[in-house]
């Protein structure tokens, strides 16, 4: 796993939608399991949410906290 994904799912915000401007591993797991089932948008974004899904998904929230700030 690429470290630099992690960073960016502790600094980047969501740009749009119900959860605009939430940081996006604050992002409640029903709402990227909702994206799960519709689709993640293309491009950094939907991997950076699948990505979040497959960690919230198995328990692994634990390697963010370090990151935090």
């Amino acid at each position: 796993m690429n470290p630099e994904l992690l960073k960016d799912l502790v600094q980047m915000r969501m740009p749009y939608g119900k959860y605009q401007g939430k940081i996006l591993c604050d992002l409640p797991e029903y709402y990227l399991v909702w994206y799960s089932q519709k689709g993640f948008p293309a491009g950094k974004l939907g991997m950076l949410l699948a990505t979040l899904y497959e960690i919230k998904l198995n328990g692994l929230e634990y390697l963010l906290q370090p990151l935090k700030r």
